[in-house]
């Protein structure tokens, strides 16, 4: 095959749906398809998914997305796979194991962003373990080892059962190729993997919140692969299901935030990064910032150490609810009720001429966008969200008012993440946007304004899908590896400038968020003296 007919194929299993993109050597997407995939939410603060169920959506998408792309099977070349930090649990014939006690078994994913551990959660971070120095000094509850402990505790049966583990990218690269590798960027960052360390676990934490079995019941003892190390190729089964052939390689894999950090920043990995931050933002945001030496920053996850490229150390912040909480105004708002997506496009429509009048749209309205918990830099997941300055209203003015308000609290708390990073190293000068947000003028506008940052955009529409992509390519590099492949495949960019005159205005709106915050851990302190919060 000749390099100018190699083509690629990205894969991303978000929230709510797979996708998959076909890509040619330079990066050009050629087709792109998508299909939903199941939830289910049995009690509050559970969230599962069926990997069988994500799997066909992933088939399917591949499928469709060669259809579109018109690429024969015979000229992809490899194929990178990215998803949620989801954990996925079978049993020990690698069948689905249900996650919830009375549950069905096909129910045998828990999702990134349900809150079961949190209890333990909070006793991995009680243990002062050195494991806690590399995520920021709190354990979340959305990472695997307090869900592994919450399984152990509360569904012996299927713990006992338990074959295999893994996080959702892993699963995916499992079900294409038969090999049980997992991806240093996955168990670095959730599994508490110390990739730099020759003795990469760390028993002593292991032994203090009982998870002496961890590598027998997970099912992994060797190293972890970088991310794009050549796994293997698909085998018979992986071919059949994708519609793909068996000489078809696959790459070690992404957390999917991490695959768009990967599709935008790829082109500046053998550069100076410290100016460069991916942010990824969708039903959440993830806040990517690489860097040639590991900087410790509390509230923030990492430094981890290869975990979106060889030899680079990551640091990652983010915010449980970004698009969700806007979703969440816009169904509680009287106006907007009933009205879905339209309520967005309209606030869009509306906000845009209004923001180019006044840098100040509801002065004595503010927000606290801790709806889901602070991930970051708070580290706080019980932390509850506020909106100061209601009234009686519930006209238009009043729903606009309030969307613009909540968009600029998300703005403010990637400011707060950005803050902590320039305070340890880092020279924030460039937001890299890829995910949902890209496609809101309000957002983009508010991003560059709050933060006094660039914001930039991949003229490719989906980062995310060129991200593993890109990985897809370095599996097939073994000279120039990752970085080669992504600065090969790098898309051009626009950037969107500041506007320095609302720079007093959001100033000001930042300080009071802070306020916000301190008045919130305060009346926390007086209806539950007993409690901790961020």
């Amino acid at each position: 095959m000749s390099p100018q007919d190699t083509c690629f194929i990205g894969v991303d299993v978000g929230t709510g749906s797979a996708r998959a993109g076909v890509f040619d050597a330079n990066g050009k997407l050629l087709g792109s398809a998508a299909h939903a995939i199941a939830m289910n939410r049995p009690k509050p603060d559970f969230v599962e998914q069926d990997s069988e169920n994500i799997w066909q959506s992933v088939c399917q998408s591949v499928r469709d997305a060669l259809k579109k792309s018109a690429v024969a099977p015979e000229k992809i070349a490899a194929i990178g796979f990215d998803a949620t930090c989801s954990l996925v649990i079978r049993d020990q014939d690698n069948r689905p194991l249900g996650v919830t006690p009375g549950g069905a078994d096909n129910w045998d994913v828990i999702v990134w962003m349900d809150h079961r551990a949190v209890r333990e959660a909070e006793e991995c971070t009680a243990t002062g373990s050195r494991v806690l120095e590399f995520i920021g000094g709190t354990m979340s509850p959305e990472m695997e080892m307090p869900k592994l402990m919450w399984l152990k505790r509360h569904n012996k049966p299927a713990w006992d059962k338990m074959g295999a583990a893994y996080d959702l990218a892993d699963f995916l690269s499992f079900r294409a190729t038969g090999s049980n590798a997992r991806s240093c960027c996955t168990v670095t960052c959730k599994w508490t993997y110390l990739a730099h360390q020759d003795e990469p676990w760390d028993r002593d934490f292991l032994s203090v919140i009982g998870m002496e079995d961890l590598n027998d019941k997970i099912n992994m003892h060797d190293p972890a692969l970088a991310v794009g190390e050549r796994i293997g190729t698909l085998d018979a089964q992986g071919a059949a299901d994708l519609g793909l052939t068996t000489d078809c390689v696959v790459g070690a894999g992404l957390i999917d935030a991490h695959a768009g950090a990967l599709g935008t920043l790829g082109e500046y990995l053998d550069g100076n990064l410290d100016q460069h931050f991916a942010m990824i933002a969708g039903t959440s945001t993830c806040h990517m910032a690489l860097s040639k030496e590991p900087r410790f920053i509390k509230g923030i996850w990492g430094p981890y150490f290869g975990a979106i490229a060889p030899g680079l150390w990551l640091n990652e912040g983010g915010q449980s609810a970004t698009g969700a909480l806007l979703d969440h105004v816009v169904a509680m708002h009287p106006f907007s009720n009933g009205m879905g997506r339209d309520a967005h496009k309209l606030a869009g429509e509306k906000l845009l001429p209004l923001m180019a009048d006044t840098t100040d749209l509801a002065p004595r309205l503010h927000v606290l966008p801790d709806f889901h918990g602070n991930r970051s830099p708070l580290a706080d997941p019980e932390a509850l969200g506020v909106i100061s300055g209601l009234t009686l209203d519930q006209s238009e003015e009043s729903f606009l008012k309030l969307y613009w308000a909540t968009a600029c609290a998300i703005a403010y708390g990637t400011r707060h993440i950005i803050d902590a990073l320039n305070d340890t190293g880092y020279d924030i000068t460039h937001i890299h946007l890829s995910g949902g947000h890209t496609a809101s003028k309000v957002l983009v506008k508010l991003y560059a304004d709050v933060t006094g940052c660039h914001v930039v955009m991949s003229d490719c529409e989906e980062p995310v899908l060129l991200g593993s992509a890109m990985l897809a390519a370095g599996a097939l590099d073994a000279d120039g590896g990752l970085a080669r492949a992504a600065r090969q495949m790098a898309g051009k960019e626009t950037l969107h400038a500041p506007d320095e005159t609302a720079k007093a205005d959001h100033d000001r709106r930042y300080a009071i968020f802070h306020q916000m915050h301190a008045h919130r851990q305060a009346l926390d302190a007086m209806s539950n003296p007993g409690a901790k919060h961020g």
